[in-house]
């Protein structure tokens, strides 16, 4: 597997940023053209839309809020921990990743300060599943990003070789992470431009995750096993984690990832123990 997505990301170009900014470029026009630059336009333009979104999916709460938590880095990571023993090279480029974003996300949230749809809006007119939100860091979507980087890293990595595949696995992985991406408007936490905008540059975060771990070898030592003990400490602490949200909410997709977890857990020291004996 590491050799196919080293080949993978040996074909990739600094061109597959253009489109991104594009978007990105043409998005600034629209609201340009809009007259909806500033909070209260960019607010306004977007309150039908909001509407009609947030309604159509609010009508699946508990769904709507199992897949919401997806976009939190810890829960999504721990669905893809045995890449760390069968493809270390995509936790590589995730966590690369996943900085960038973090640094876009914080970076974004504090020049737009956008307030959130329960600052500005009447409770009663939309709904709002789980805690709400009331700071002014709407634009862009954090989760949106986080989900974006992820799946930018994973679409690149595991790229399938035959162009009718390559179609196929692309689109899985836009409509997943729209899915995904829009459980935020579902639950009443952001605008439908900032999970369009946030998503638009998670991509762009795991695109860069991916070329700095190809030039740099920041992480390489997730592949080595000598350090698996900390890993396995890492693992350790996730589940106890995981154990506690469980505590808190009660949420399926909380138990899906202990399981997840555990399954990981296990097979690391399962190969740990391995190599030790064999040593």
């Amino acid at each position: 597997m590491e050799i196919n997505i080293l080949k993978n990301y040996s074909k990739l170009r600094p061109s597959l940023f253009i489109l991104p900014i594009l978007l990105l470029a043409a998005i600034a026009v629209l609201l340009y053209s809009q007259g909806a630059l500033g909070i209260d336009q960019y607010i306004q333009i977007q309150k039908s839309t909001f509407f009609f979104i947030n309604h159509s999916l609010g009508q699946y709460p508990n769904l709507q809020y199992n897949l919401t938590q997806i976009g939190d880095a810890s829960i999504f990571l721990s669905f893809l921990g045995l890449f760390i023993v069968f493809a270390p090279k995509i936790w590589e480029s995730l966590l690369s990743g996943l900085l960038v974003s973090c640094l876009f996300s914080k970076l974004l949230k504090y020049i737009f300060a956008v307030p959130r749809p329960a600052v500005v809006l009447d409770h009663h007119d939309f709904v709002i599943v789980g805690k709400t939100l009331t700071g002014h860091n709407s634009l862009p979507s954090g989760h949106s990003i986080t989900i974006f980087t992820i799946l930018a890293v994973l679409l690149f990595s595991l790229m399938p070789q035959k162009p009718k595949h390559k179609v196929l696995w692309s689109f899985l992985i836009i409509i997943v992470g729209l899915i995904l991406a829009f459980t935020r408007v579902g639950t009443g936490a952001h605008y439908p431009l900032d999970v369009i905008i946030g998503s638009i540059i998670g991509y762009i975060s795991g695109l860069a995750g991916i070329f700095i771990t190809r030039k740099y070898r920041i992480w390489a030592w997730i592949g080595d096993k000598k350090y698996y003990p900390i890993i396995i400490l890492l693992f350790l602490v996730c589940c106890i984690c995981a154990i506690n949200k469980i505590i808190d909410e009660n949420l399926i997709i909380f138990y899906l990832s202990l399981a997840s977890l555990v399954v990981t857990l296990f097979k690391v020291i399962n190969v740990y123990a391995k190599g030790y004996t064999k040593n």
